[in-house]
């Protein structure tokens, strides 16, 4: 039955956007892609986003039997929490998942055993659940460039190392456009100027790699999409510029972090930097934003961003 709330948003060729309601409104989506009455799921937020899931499949008139896979571009929790919960509601759906991120999803136990060390009981129990795991038999793990078919579109996985080791992106044929999962940055809606959309690379711990990231963003590049559907969020053009103003950032970013490798208080004084930074680029980006509403959207990101280059540079 068709719900009222408009729960997702219409991208063209097929594919929806859903809000997933993680910490705020338009901070990151996930996907329904349908063709032929099949259908993809692309990422699944925490298990607060799968009833909206639900809800979205339901306003557009698809049921669970049509789903045939979910995919999640890689396993930390924002993208893939949900899975769990999400596949115990679709009878016929495989979980399609990077290899490196296979076992976490058969087995999270060390996943939230350790997402449990950083936020706390608490905070976890609340933001997350308990992850439930997925038998090895609904789990499919796709090479590098290998295509699966949903309807008459075929999505093609990439592997996308960088901004962690488990991470692939998905190319769709219909539409020219890869789900990018965080390889191709943030670009917030808040965010969004006469110059178009900010956008900004997501250095989060603990297996950034610059030099791989920057080689995936090229990777991605020389497909020549036409356009790129964010986790952090939404559908972007203008990828050829998009994607050489992250490039330049991560070098940007990567000279900020070397600049305090030996500070004292070293993570303390990058996440200031890195503020500093994105404030700085912010403020010739001509929003109709207080500079506190701007700080509001970017902070969690800054933090994060400063504690993936500090744990990158305890590996130098």
């Amino acid at each position: 039955m068709a719900t009222s709330r408009n729960i997702s948003v219409d991208l063209g060729n097929g594919i929806h956007l859903v809000d997933t309601g993680f910490q705020r409104p338009q901070m990151a989506a996930c996907y329904i892609v349908e063709d032929a009455g099949q259908v993809a799921i692309v990422e699944t937020g925490t298990k607060d986003t799968v009833p909206l899931i639900c809800e979205a499949l339901d306003e557009l008139s698809l049921t669970r039997e049509q789903v045939q896979y979910v995919i999640v571009t890689h396993v930390h929790l924002d993208h893939a929490g949900g899975a769990g919960r999400l596949m115990a509601m679709l009878p016929n759906a495989k979980l399609v998942v990077h290899e490196k991120g296979a076992r976490h999803m058969i087995d999270p136990s060390k996943l939230q055993a350790g997402a449990t060390a950083v936020y706390g009981k608490a905070e976890f129990d609340k933001t997350y659940g308990d992850l439930l795991p997925i038998p090895q038999n609904q789990i499919l793990v796709p090479n590098h460039e290998e295509r699966l078919n949903l309807g008459d579109r075929t999505l093609m996985f990439i592997d996308t190392p960088g901004h962690a080791n488990h991470h692939f992106c998905v190319f769709d044929s219909l539409s020219k456009g890869f789900f990018t999962g965080d390889t191709f940055g943030l670009a917030y809606q808040e965010l969004v100027s006469s110059l178009g959309p900010f956008i900004f690379p997501t250095t989060t711990p603990v297996q950034l790699n610059p030099e791989a990231l920057k080689a995936s963003i090229r990777t991605l590049l020389s497909y020549q999409p036409t356009c790129m559907y964010l986790t952090h969020y939404g559908k972007v053009k203008d990828v050829e510029r998009l994607g050489d103003k992250l490039l330049g950032q991560v070098d940007e970013l990567v000279a900020i972090a070397l600049s305090v490798k030996d500070h004292e208080s070293r993570l303390q004084i990058l996440h200031e930097k890195v503020m500093e930074w994105l404030m700085g680029q912010l403020e010739q980006w001509e929003l109709d934003l207080s500079t506190k509403d701007i700080e509001n959207v970017i902070r969690s990101d800054a933090f994060l961003n400063a504690q993936g280059l500090d744990v990158w540079l305890s590996k130098l």
